[in-house]
């Protein structure tokens, strides 16, 4: 008995000794510690057995007491977390550089996660400033306010598409930013780069038209017509000259150049700018994306920002692939799966997700077919249509248009070397089911058009590119290549705000 009273003294001493050390105030008046002589029997219990310990244990506080100083514990408790959560990361994560603070904001379903690395598609990217209804200069205001929307970030790509990652064009001259991506998707839509009000980049590059245009020929103010069919809008981020003849050597130039074109916005640069700074929120946002505020050659950079995060989502055939790829690779590990899961659970788990991603984005018969076959000798197609955009990013004579008493010359008219005669830039087939009509002169207006053009070997002419020959395709096999590019090079387009502008 006399032993259990020298240790509770001994207890309520420590008890009153910790206390005088702790700030007044530290613990909500609901959360005192209760006296050490009100402890239950098990409590005292365990601090009979830890009185054996060396002193510093004893001033720790047991298992069942609350700590002496809970800021503390709180810190050490996170670091721990921290130091956990880092050896549960997968060895191949990279962290990026510099500030990792996650800042979410909520644009009604999509949410930005502010990082230095995003993946394009990212919905939020081009969802616009956050909120609805007019776009204010209070709004405006709270957004380039926000550092996070001016820190530089650096694109992945989605599935498919990330294959061509070495093949990114121009972010060394032009890096993104969120702020000069909104940006650009304002003047993408905004119909007052033109001299009359009625032309913006979305009237001939329609995201409703898979950012291409339904019409034959561009259609520019007071319904002039060009000559070409306007060209796609997407996947510009692994391209470098733009244009069916390669004249712009830059997406930024190619986004000015419609601005300053008679038939197109029929404006001058000059007054475009000028118009530009007599609408606040635009003069806001340039002066603190750009340096030097609003200058035509920054408006190319802010619409060619956003233009270069419209990308295609993963298809059904890169789905596919990846799929076939891992049976091909892993065909003996894969041919008892009761025995590959109790041997390698890591190796099931992922061979049973890329099983099920396929399955969610299922490709008919005739597109794989088609897919083999557009891969093949006996279709060719990939003499030009490769890589993982499906171009060679190149300019060929397929014929079309040689027919004509002075026919449209292409890339000639650029490099006045004669093999360039009548050629024209190579055109992505991902997503080409969404873009009718084909060809640089919009003559074509089905696929099974097309595949019909290059099966019977195109139009002859002096300069018929090599790689156009003949085809033996049976009505099976062009049908199987229709499907192919029609289904299984179909991938979604990130959601876009086209409507909410500065007044």
């Amino acid at each position: 008995m006399g032993r259990f009273i020298a240790i509770v003294i001994v207890l309520v001493a420590v008890a009153l000794a910790i206390n005088s050390f702790l700030p007044k105030g530290d613990a909500p008046a609901d959360q005192e510690k209760p006296p050490a002589a009100e402890t239950d029997a098990a409590e005292t219990d365990a601090t009979e057995t830890e009185a054996a310990a060396p002193a510093q244990e004893e001033a720790s506080p047991s298992a069942n007491e609350e700590p002496a100083a809970p800021a503390v514990i709180e810190e050490a408790e996170e670091e721990e977390t921290e130091v956990a959560d880092a050896k549960a990361k997968p060895a191949d994560t990279v962290e990026p550089e510099g500030d990792t603070e996650v800042a979410a904001k909520e644009n009604e379903e999509w949410t930005f996660v502010y990082n230095e690395i995003a993946e394009l598609g990212n919905p939020a990217l081009t969802a616009g400033i956050s909120g609805k209804g007019e776009l204010t200069a209070e709004l405006i205001d709270a957004w380039i306010a926000d550092e996070k929307n001016h820190e530089v970030i650096v694109p992945t790509l989605p599935l498919g598409l990330s294959l061509g990652a070495a093949e990114i064009k121009g972010l060394d001259v032009n890096p993104l930013t969120h702020a000069k991506i909104e940006l650009g998707r304002q003047l993408y839509f905004d119909t007052r780069l033109s001299a009359d009000n009625t032309v913006s980049c979305a009237s001939c590059h329609d995201p409703a038209q898979g950012y291409a245009k339904d019409t034959q020929f561009g259609v520019g103010i007071e319904g002039q017509e060009g000559g070409r069919n306007s060209p796609v809008a997407y996947n510009r981020i692994l391209s470098g000259p733009q244009f069916w003849d390669g004249r712009a050597p830059s997406l930024e130039a190619q986004a000015i150049g419609p601005i300053a074109n008679p038939i197109e916005m029929g404006n001058t640069h000059e007054a475009c700018v000028e118009t530009l700074k007599g609408i606040e929120g635009y003069q806001k946002q340039f002066d603190a994306v750009f340096e030097d505020g609003i200058t035509i050659e920054n408006v190319g950079k802010a619409i060619a920002s956003f233009e270069r995060v419209i990308v295609t989502g993963p298809a059904p055939w890169d789905y596919y692939q990846q799929l076939t790829n891992f049976e091909k690779g892993y065909a003996d590990d894969i041919a008892d799966l009761d025995e590959l899961k109790a041997d390698d659970e890591e190796l099931y788990d992922e061979y049973m997700a890329l099983k099920s991603a396929s399955e969610a984005n299922p490709i008919s018969e005739s597109a794989i077919r088609g897919g083999n076959l557009f891969f093949s000798d006996k279709a060719g197609c990939t003499a030009c249509h490769v890589g993982a955009n499906f171009t060679d990013e190149k300019y060929h004579n397929l014929g079309v248009g040689m027919e004509a008493a002075e026919p449209d010359v292409g890339r000639f008219s650029e490099t006045n070397e004669a093999v360039d005669t009548g050629a024209f830039k190579t055109p992505t087939v991902r997503n080409i089911s969404l873009t009718a009509p084909y060809m640089h002169d919009g003559s074509q207006k089905t696929l099974l058009e097309v595949v019909e053009w290059y099966a019977k070997g195109g139009h002859p002419n002096d300069h018929l590119s090599k790689n156009v020959k003949k085809l033996e395709l049976t009505d099976q096999d062009k049908q199987d290549l229709v499907n192919f590019m029609a289904e299984g090079l179909l991938g979604e387009f990130p959601k876009v705000e086209t409507a909410r502008l500065p007044k």
